[in-house]
């Protein structure tokens, strides 16, 4: 009896084709991801070093060694085209990780360009530091007053904003002579060795600055981060005295315990209503993308070897700092933010800044030394402030030289912007502080009003 015919191998349907296709796509995806996620492990191991490349080779000897040994457990009678299939992922994550490797912006510093209203001449201080320093004199010499005003700028380390010199302008109108410097590395000032960006460097810089004007007693104006500047050199009993007067708008958290303060915002900002600003962005690059994600998490040292400081300044643009522009201005200003600078009058640096704020988040108290100060101050506070309210009610609480505090209502951080009377209203303000006039504002808060003030914030975002 003859034995049955062997049944024929099934072929295989289409749901299982799909399905084998489907399972070596999601294999093939995994294995890019993996490689991704091991190459950001060696650029955080390595520092980046060699501008990510050390990081990019292990990953791709790696991913060569893997895929040849699943390559030579495929079956003999596959097709040799078959057989570099797992090779395919390692194509597409090098391709991927070596857009983090290379630059798309000069790796040499690219100075901006100066306002065309203010020109900047370069002052060697003391401390070593060069400085871009700019001079607005009294509009008329005959009425102007006999003490000079110096600005610290926001940022920290950033180009002083079209915006603020024309507020600068303004107050030389009013008789003042105003100097205003860019801090070291920001602007057109020189760069400084990673390690030397320190809010000491900054109060020292300060001090060297007054002393090289040579013309006594200055008072000081410091906004934002400029303003804990001052704040700091108030409490620096080598400094406070070639400060006359003191005006701190807009602190940022003064030392260690005060960054680390939660609490309350003012009035909501624009942050969240404001459109997207237009314009190229840094962050949609992969490779700084990944750089500043990976300083700003705290992963990566801002010295890192994967972007030069250079690099980082020349490649950072104002739409980068789209959010936290918007969260300067109040709700209500949402669709009328001016242009700060222009995309050739732009500069900041992300790695410095974040050097500069941690050495801040490092420092200890500095309140009894605060204590101590008798400089004559005024504090200034915006109503849709982005600051938390703490950090300006701790320098008030310890600071008894603070004679005035003028709530600013109407305007957001940055509290002279130009729109409607925004900029009278301040210069008003420091004005009849400065010539120790009638405040055009309540006193408010004071040290008293503290608790009720913060209170008033409870709600708010």
């Amino acid at each position: 009896m003859p034995s049955p015919a062997p049944h024929p191998a099934p072929r295989p349907t289409a749901l299982r084709t799909a399905v084998g296709v489907a399972r070596r796509a999601l294999t093939a995806a995994a294995a890019v991801v993996a490689l991704v996620v091991l190459f950001l492990v060696l650029i955080v191991l390595t520092d980046g070093a060699g501008s990510g490349l050390v990081a990019w080779s292990a990953t791709l000897a790696v991913a060569v060694a893997a895929a040849s040994w699943r390559g030579r457990r495929r079956r003999a009678w596959r097709a040799r085209c078959v057989r570099f299939v797992p090779f395919l992922p390692v194509l597409v994550a090098s391709a991927l990780t070596a857009s983090v490797c290379v630059p798309t912006v000069p790796t040499a510093r690219r100075l901006p360009a100066a306002p065309p209203f203010a020109t900047a001449q370069h002052w060697t201080l003391s401390t070593g530091s060069r400085v871009a320093v700019y001079h607005h004199p009294p509009a008329n010499s005959a009425a102007a007053h006999p003490v000079p005003l110096v600005y610290l700028h926001g940022g920290p380390v950033r180009g002083i904003s079209t915006l603020d010199h024309r507020f600068l302008r303004l107050l030389a109108r009013q008789g003042y002579d105003v100097y205003a410097y860019e801090q070291a590395g920001g602007g057109r000032s020189d760069l400084l060795p990673m390690d030397q960006y320190t809010i000491s460097r900054s109060v020292r810089d300060l001090d060297a600055f007054i002393g090289r004007l040579d013309k006594g007693g200055v008072d000081v104006l410091g906004f934002s981060s400029g303003a804990v500047v001052l704040t700091r050199a108030l409490a620096d009993p080598n400094v406070a005295p070639r400060v006359h007067r003191a005006v701190i708008a807009e602190p940022g958290p003064m030392d260690g315990p005060t960054a680390r303060l939660t609490g309350h915002r003012g009035r909501p900002s624009a942050r969240d209503t404001a459109p997207p600003v237009a314009g190229p962005r840094s962050t949609r690059v992969p490779r700084y993308a990944t750089a500043f994600a990976l300083m700003r998490l705290g992963l990566l040292d801002p010295d890192s070897a994967l972007v030069g400081q250079a690099e980082g300044v020349n490649a950072f643009t104002a739409a980068d700092l789209g959010s936290d522009t918007a969260s300067a201005y109040c709700a209500r200003d949402a669709h009328r933010i001016p242009e700060e600078d222009t995309a050739r009058t732009f500069s900041f640096s992300p790695a410095a800044s974040l050097r500069v704020q941690q050495t801040i988040k490092d420092s200890p108290s500095i309140a009894p030394q605060l204590r101590r100060s008798r400089t004559p101050a005024m504090l200034m506070i915006a109503e849709c402030s982005s600051q938390l309210r703490e950090w300006a009610t701790a320098i008030l609480a310890d600071t008894p030289g603070i004679r005035r505090t003028q709530y600013m209502p109407g305007v957001g951080h940055h509290m002279w912007n130009g729109l409607d009377d925004n900029d009278q209203r301040a210069a008003a303000v420091i004005d009849a502080f400065l010539q120790d006039e009638a405040a055009p504002l309540p006193n408010h808060p004071t040290r008293e009003d503290i608790p009720d003030f913060l209170r008033d914030f409870a709600g708010d975002r």
